[in-house]
Formats: C-alpha cells, sequence, structure tokens
C-alpha cells in the first residue's frame, strides 16, 4: 500500500466536544508498524473520557478506541512477528516501551510508562503521530493504546497486535484486548480465588461481567455482583452470580450488608467503579486476610479514608491491577478458547452497532440496556 493514505476517523476536538467523523490522513508507517483496516471496535468508558479531556497527557484532537478488531492491511518492515500476513485477522491491545525491566520479563502491565505510552496517543520515541487532518494538515493523536481503534485504517504499534484465527468472531471478541481481559485477568492472573472462596465485584459493566464470569468458570462458592441497575444484576444472576446486592442509595451501609452476606466479610472483592466511597467500602467488606482489587480509574486527586489499625491487624491486602495483569499474547488466545468451550460467555453482554449509531450505543450503555457496546465500521 502507498503513502500517504486517506481515510476516516472518530475524532474528539476539544474537551466535550463529540465524536465527528473527519477526514484524516496517515501519511507513513514506521517499521514496527501495522497497517490495520478496522471492522469493530468496543466502546469504552475510557473512549468517554477522551471526549471529556480529562485522561492525563492527552492532548486532542485525538482519535480514540482501544479495543480494535480488523483485517492487517500493510506490515512495516521490522515487525517482529514474522508469521504475521497481510490479510490477517488481528485483535489489538494495550502497548509498551519494550525496553524496561518489567517489559524484558514480559510483565507488560507493569511497564513504567503504560499511562504514558498509552494514553499519550503518540508515539514513544519521538512523540510523534501518524495521522493528520485531511482539512487543514494539523496532527491528530492517532495511537491511543497504540491504535485508535475509531479510525476506518490505523497504523498500530506492533505490540498491540494478536492474531485472531476466528475472523467470523471478531465483532465479539474485540473487547478482550481491554475490557474483557481486565476483568477476567484480574480473578485468573492476579487473585486466582480456591472453589471455597468468596468474591464481591462492585460494578457489573463489561470489566465487572468479565470478572463474574471468570469466577464462575472456577467455580468460586459465592460471588457476589453489586450494582445501582437492577437489569444488570439480573444478568449477573444469569451469568453465575450467586447473590446480588443492589447498593442504590445505601453506599453507607454497604458493608455491613455484604459482610452479612458472606458470613463475616468476603476473601476477595473487586472495584470497577473507581470512586472512593465505593473503594472505603470495599475495603470494610473484606474478611481477615482477604485481598481487595481496584481495577476502576478513579478520578485525579481523590483520596479514601481506612482505618489503618483494623487494615493491618486483620492482614487485609489492596493491590492496583492493569489490564488483567495479563501477557496479552498467551492471555487473549485462552479467553477466546474459554468462550469458545462455553465457559466465558462474553456474547451474552455485547451488542453491535454501526458507526454511525454511536449515540445510541453510548445512550444505551450508560442507561444499562446494553453492558458492552461494539461499533461496526460499514
Amino acid at each position: 500500500m502507498e503513502f500517504p493514505v486517506k481515510t476516516e476517523a472518530l475524532v474528539v476536538q476539544s474537551a466535550g466536544a463529540a465524536f465527528e467523523m473527519t477526514p484524516i490522513v496517515i501519511d507513513e508507517l514506521r517499521p514496527d508498524e501495522v497497517l490495520v483496516e478496522m471492522k469493530y471496535s468496543g466502546f469504552c468508558h475510557t473512549d468517554m473520557l477522551v471526549q471529556q479531556g480529562v485522561l492525563p497527557g492527552l492532548e486532542l484532537p485525538a482519535i480514540p478506541g482501544h479495543e480494535g478488531a480488523g483485517i492487517v492491511r500493510a506490515i512495516g518492515s521490522q515487525v517482529k512477528d514474522k508469521t504475521l500476513r497481510v490479510g490477517d485477522a488481528v485483535l489489538l491491545s494495550f502497548t509498551v516501551c519494550g525496553q524496561c525491566a518489567p517489559c524484558g520479563e514480559q510483565r507488560l502491565t507493569k511497564c513504567v510508562v503504560h499511562p504514558v505510552v498509552n494514553f499519550r496517543a503518540t508515539r514513544l520515541a519521538d512523540n510523534t503521530t501518524s495521522a493528520r487532518l485531511a482539512r487543514d494538515g494539523r496532527p491528530v493523536r492517532s495511537q491511543f493504546f497504540g491504535q485508535s481503534s475509531f479510525a476506518r485504517l490505523s497504523a498500530v504499534h506492533e505490540v498491540c497486535v494478536v492474531k485472531c484465527p476466528y475472523p467470523d468472531d471478531l465483532a465479539v471478541y474485540a473487547p478482550l484486548g481491554c475490557g474483557y481481559q481486565t476483568g477476567a485477568g484480574t480473578v485468573l492472573n492476579m487473585l486466582k480465588p480456591r472453589t471455597y472462596d468468596s468474591i464481591v465485584i462492585f460494578g457489573m459493566g463489561c470489566v465487572g461481567s468479565a470478572a463474574l464470569m471468570a469466577a464462575a468458570h472456577l467455580q468460586v462458592r459465592q460471588i457476589v455482583a453489586v450494582d445501582v441497575v437492577e437489569r444488570k444484576l439480573a444478568l449477573a444472576r444469569e451469568l453465575g452470580a450467586t447473590d446480588t446486592v443492589d447498593s442504590a442509595g445505601n453506599t453507607a451501609g454497604l458493608a455491613e450488608q455484604v459482610r452479612a452476606l458472606t458470613g463475616g466479610g468476603a476473601s476477595f472483592c473487586v472495584d470497577t467503579t473507581g470512586v472512593p466511597a465505593v473503594i472505603e467500602q470495599m475495603l470494610d467488606c473484606l474478611a481477615h486476610g482477604g485481598t481487595a482489587a481496584s481495577i476502576g480509574a478513579p478520578p485525579g486527586g481523590a483520596r479514601i479514608q481506612v482505618d489503618v489499625a483494623a487494615f493491618f491487624y486483620q492482614n487485609k491486602n489492596w493491590v492496583s491491577v492493569i489490564e488483567g495483569d495479563s501477557f496479552p499474547p498467551k492471555f487473549i488466545p485462552e479467553l477466546m478458547e474459554l468462550h469458545r468451550q462455553g465457559r466465558f460467555p462474553i456474547d451474552k453482554i455485547c451488542k453491535v452497532y454501526p458507526i454511525e449509531d454511536l449515540d445510541r450505543a453510548m445512550a444505551d450503555m450508560k442507561s444499562g440496556e446494553v453492558i458492552k457496546p461494539i461499533l461496526q465500521f460499514s
């Protein structure tokens, strides 16, 4: 394929502006990049943060999207995966520097510049971007999470690319690159509950639902789903929750209710909301020796209050988990196989929308009508 290449993308021009389909030009493909024609992209809460202009280090205009799925159209000359071919179906995950000690040990979620390299939406090496606006030539940030999957064509960093052997299921598998692997990986890779444990999951969106499905796969004895939307709790019961708690208007008494439900506290807790008041309650829900995981992004500058003595003497633990502590080239294929075996039923929580229906997809996600909207490029 010859460059420059003309295409179009959903661009956020300024904080608070709408997602606008905009003509762009991709000037070049670097040796370590792969040109991907997007077929589908999951829509995530983080993409709304781009629109709100609150992500640290991200300048606008920018192209959001970080759960892409599509077809390889060109391959840079120095891409390390020599099995990759033009025409391959691929899923896209996060990017990393590839140079720090954690990256060298394949602990990619621990990359020391993980927030910078994913949120800044430019190439790490020189802070450049591959795309510009067609109408005036201004640069547009076009490597959000290394991929900017809200573009029909995108120059993607090679680290993001995971081959998909099931091209007919690209739509269902698109969110494996972030939301699904974040929730499932937190349970399967980090917490690893046993069958006799209990786990409480706060927030039944995409990430929380994936965590629930992973716990159900492990046949955890008690799985408690917490949310403020009844239809989400009903779906949680269908996915394997043994108990549900409607926390609407009851944040202050939530910990006491959960402790009673779990017989003194949970072995594990997972917060997907990032809401400080919920995090405080989550820590109070833990049993002696229990572990809590924060996997939802909190607002900048947020603080919580913890009874440090009680936390210490009860030997509790609290960890943050990025992207499910996963190694995507290995973990994403494992999740695909779990789905095909009927043990990770992600098709129950997603719905495909034409890219032109983005506003409806966003509204349905906010209302709880759908858990995971997936955008389809026509």
